[in-house]
């Protein structure tokens, strides 16, 4: 996991904040100064809440449970499919359906929806249907592919959801504080870092910026995903390796036994 330096975050312009006159007050611990009117983030401090938000997203990898991704603005949906994809977790993209975590089983309906649609097209049920069913039905389809996302694949709520752009995502955030999960989120100047548990103070509109902290936290998943298959190949290992040394104790004590009973009745004869 290769952790970005300070020129980097530089580079991206992760450092830039929005206008002075659009700040939120709660955010000022991570306002480094302000320049022609615009708030200049702490770098240290982003380097520093970058890292805690790894380490602890990459404990929740590592434990097998999922992290959802929520970033439907256009500079971000691109970066979020690919680098989140490339580790398997979960994402919206298109706008957020409300009731998505917190009423998880009408996302269930419709994700049963298109699966049912999908095995109508794969048995041949699909063909047997008038024109405009098949329209209808692969319209339907088409949408709830585009509102899902990844997350059709989810068969549980998340563990935790990352966001990108807590202003723009507010319904998913009061979600996953409904449900008390962990956020992660990029919190640029104008947001409120209070209703955050992994704040990660940066520019969320820049898409350089997106992509280096959406790397970086990729990087801690795979990292955590790796070793949870560590962890299952040497408990594999260990307990191949005692059950032939439980059956040779099991097959010393029987044999041991054996002796004993002819002992017992040689003794008697």
């Amino acid at each position: 996991m290769q952790k970005p330096t300070f020129q980097q975050l530089l580079d991206a312009g992760v450092h830039f904040g929005h206008l002075k006159r659009k700040w939120n007050p709660a955010m000022e611990p991570y306002i480094f100064m302000e320049r022609n009117g615009i708030h200049i983030i702490d770098l240290h401090k982003t380097l520093a809440k970058l890292d805690e938000a790894a380490a602890a997203i990459k404990q929740i990898a590592k434990s097998g449970k999922t992290i959802l991704f929520v970033a439907t603005k256009k500079q971000a949906k691109e970066i979020i499919a690919t680098k989140v994809k490339s580790v398997g977790m979960p994402y919206i993209t298109e706008r957020w359906w409300g009731g998505m975590l917190t009423n998880f089983q009408t996302l269930r309906r419709a994700i049963k929806k298109i699966n049912t649609i999908e095995k109508m097209e794969t048995t041949g049920t699909f063909e047997k249907l008038s024109k405009r069913e098949r329209l209808q039905l692969s319209r339907s389809k088409e949408k709830l592919d585009r509102r899902l996302g990844s997350v059709s694949d989810m068969t549980k709520v998340p563990a935790a959801i990352f966001v990108v752009d807590v202003l723009k995502e507010k319904i998913a955030v009061r979600e996953a504080q409904k449900l008390a999960m962990p956020i992660f989120a990029m919190v640029d100047t104008n947001s409120n870092p209070r209703q955050i548990d992994y704040v990660i103070p940066s520019n969320d509109d820049a898409s350089q910026s997106i992509e280096l902290v959406i790397d970086y936290i990729t990087q801690a998943i795979k990292e955590g995903i790796e070793e949870r298959k560590v962890d299952k190949d040497k408990q594999k290992d260990v307990k191949r390796t005692k059950t032939p040394v439980k059956k040779k104790i099991e097959k010393k004590q029987t044999a041991e036994t054996e002796v004993s009973d002819k002992t017992e009745s040689d003794n008697e004869e």
